[in-house]
């Protein structure tokens, strides 16, 4: 009696059997309930199997609740299958989930197909979801920064075109298929080439289907993920005349160039006329050079005797007689100011 009243006042004991209740809960009773509720929802799974998960580091539970529920909706999954996933990193209710929707949506997807397209880095379940509900796509995209696809016409006329694209996704081209950007822009690229390619602005605005039209036939979705099921102009709108804006341009550089032009023969004309009154005055220095030499010769021909006296009165009669046969012959000319030489 006092062995066992010991045994209880130690306290070591309760807890080491607290341990041991609890180590027999999780690795036998929790098991064990896994496995008969798979029993009993006609999805066997192995009581062995179930033990042997948690030393694999697997949850039983997902294991076991995942196959039950694609069991209930007629898909035999097997635990193998199901533990590969999980152990690839892969979501094991997502990926369920997407292939029982898509099994009740009448849409062909395997397990292995749905597994490559999880472990890819796609939402298999989204995915199947937007395959049968399908979803619209602005162009532009919203937060792209651009209100509007700007294209501009035969003429000239800018036309703001904002569209909405209906797509399905196409499960069999979802792994490595482009995403929803290359649709966008393909899309817009379609629709700037489609405006461009009218010679008026109204025919467009007359028939804006007619840009639809010429983008959905294009084949814009291919080596995409998704399938176009329409595309519709939700708005057009007339912007500036881009024709006359680059026209106006054109014409005020080429006033640039010409203005330029026309300075530069104006500055080439002043400098050749400086040139030419840099010549001027060389040539009348050279004059006066020239006259100065003459006093001299006339004093060195009057000390050889060469010229005498009378010679030079007669000389300076003779200059005289002609400077008033000039000044008769011609008219006086009123006096002008002159020239500034920078005019």
């Amino acid at each position: 009696m006092d062995y066992l009243q010991n045994l209880f006042t130690n306290p070591i004991i309760p807890l080491a059997i607290l341990a041991g209740l609890g180590l027999f809960f999780v690795l036998f009773i929790s098991p064990v309930q896994l496995w008969f509720q798979a029993f009993v929802s006609n999805a066997p799974v192995s009581l062995v199997g179930i033990f042997l998960m948690r030393f694999r580091k697997v949850n039983p539970a997902v294991i076991v609740n995942a196959r039950i529920g694609a069991k209930k909706a007629g898909i035999d999954i097997t635990t193998d299958a199901l533990e590969s996933l999980l152990l690839a990193g892969g979501n094991v209710n997502r990926v369920v989930h997407a292939v029982i929707n898509a099994n009740k949506a009448g849409i062909p997807l395997g397990f292995d197909t749905a597994c490559a397209i999880d472990l890819a880095g796609r939402d298999v379940l989204d995915a199947v979801q937007t395959s049968v509900n399908p979803k619209v796509i602005d162009v532009p995209a919203q937060g792209s920064g651009m209100g509007t696809i700007d294209g501009v016409a035969g003429n000239g006329i800018q036309l703001k075109v904002k569209a909405r694209v209906t797509v399905r996704t196409n499960l069999a081209r979802l792994v490595g298929g482009a995403t929803e950007a290359t649709i966008v822009a393909r899309v817009g690229q379609g629709i700037v080439s489609t405006i461009g390619a009218a010679n008026d602005h109204m025919r467009v605005l007359e028939n804006p289907r007619a840009i639809a039209k010429e983008v959905l036939s294009a084949g814009l979705d291919s080596g995409t993920a998704f399938d176009i099921l329409s595309i519709d102009i939700a708005d057009i709108i007339v912007g500036e005349n881009i024709g006359a804006r680059l026209n106006t341009d054109k014409a005020q550089a080429d006033l640039k160039v010409a203005q330029a032009e026309a300075e530069k023969r104006r500055a080439m004309a002043v400098a050749n006329e400086q040139e030419m009154r840099a010549l001027v005055e060389e040539n009348r220095a050279k004059v006066v050079l020239a006259e100065a030499e003459v006093p001299l010769a006339m004093a060195e021909a009057f000390r050889s005797g060469r010229l005498g006296v009378m010679d030079y009165y007669q000389m300076k009669n003779i200059q005289a007689d002609t400077a008033m046969r000039t000044s008769i012959a011609t008219p006086d000319k009123p006096t002008q100011p002159d020239r500034n030489p920078h005019e």
